[in-house]
């Protein structure tokens, strides 16, 4: 497993709609372990490709709206066990998510509070009561 930088894990995110300067919108800091920053990026990814889709849309115009639209996560330091939109893409546009599967808000480390902290240091993804992390 790939060591966490320095600086801990943190995700890029990405304006694909070239409105940012170098298209990078924000570095997310505070990903309590790989498992969480990959989690939150595929999460951020499925829910701004959702916010693309109009309804009727076929995949290939959902993709060509979220590349025009959308923005895109990476995980910085990751290297190959970094989670990549690439992989899921054509999924992701073929089908709806699910609600749990676009929250990334519920495991975003800005908005954890002195309650929902890891209070066993285990790095794990705080639990957002929807069974999933």
């Amino acid at each position: 497993m790939t060591d966490a930088p320095p600086e801990g894990w943190r995700v890029r995110i990405l304006d694909l709609s070239g409105g940012a300067e170098d298209n990078i919108v924000e570095d997310v800091p505070g990903f309590l372990s790989l498992e969480h920053a990959n989690l939150f990026a595929r999460r951020y990814v499925r829910d701004s490709i959702e916010r693309c889709r109009a309804r009727g849309m076929e995949a290939q115009a959902v993709l060509d709206a979220w590349f025009a639209y959308g923005e895109d996560a990476e995980v910085l330091g990751a290297g190959g066990e970094g989670w990549r939109s690439a992989t899921e893409l054509h999924d992701f546009a073929a089908r709806r998510a699910a609600a749990a599967d676009r929250d990334w808000r519920s495991i975003d480390p800005r908005l954890v509070t002195d309650d929902d902290e890891d209070d066993d240091g285990d790095g794990s993804v705080p639990d957002n009561g929807h069974g999933t992390a």
